[in-house]
């Protein structure tokens, strides 16, 4: 092994053992939070695309969750702020941990790809940039990601809340 290669090697193994340890402590303040509302959960960690992700699930299909999801996912994106703030103040570093609660990105993402993919097609077929709706950033994320995949450019416009994916065709 070469001097670059175990430098790279480490700073991966520290990358990553940073990501555990953000994925720790949200877990600890989730678990904090189902005891104080009294809700059941478990609580998922993971690494993926160099973030840490946490998911409350559930055995049962419980409704409880879902008030921890709230309307389009507005109350899930609150509790991920304050679970990011939380490992901020515990590593003192910012942190883009990614919350998941009783599946609700999981399918959003699903969804959104499938959007993506399918305003890519139809910039394509038409030759004209296709506007999506307004949507919150991790919503974009997964669209330019489609898009990409499908082969074309995407941009985001607008201000936020407001801000929207545009398909631009070849």
């Amino acid at each position: 092994m070469t001097e670059g290669t175990t430098s790279a090697a480490a700073e991966g193994a520290d990358t990553l053992t940073r990501l555990e340890q953000e994925g720790e402590i949200a877990a600890d303040y989730l678990e904090g939070l189902l005891d104080i509302a009294d809700l059941d959960g478990d609580i998922d960690m993971d690494v993926e695309a160099d973030r840490a992700s946490v998911s409350i699930i559930s055995d049962t299909a419980s409704r409880d969750l879902q008030k921890l999801v709230g309307r389009d996912g507005e109350v899930l994106e609150a509790l991920q702020e304050l679970t990011r703030l939380a490992v901020h103040r515990e590593t003192g570093d910012r942190s883009r941990l990614m919350l998941d609660i009783a599946g609700y990105r999981a399918k959003k993402r699903t969804e959104l790809s499938e959007l993506g993919a399918k305003a890519a097609a139809d910039a394509k077929n038409s030759g004209e940039p296709v506007k999506l709706k307004p949507m919150t950033p991790f919503e974009r994320k997964v669209v330019h990601d489609a898009v990409k995949a499908a082969g074309l450019r995407s941009e985001s416009e607008g201000e936020e809340p407001q801000r929207f994916v545009v398909v631009l065709p070849d």
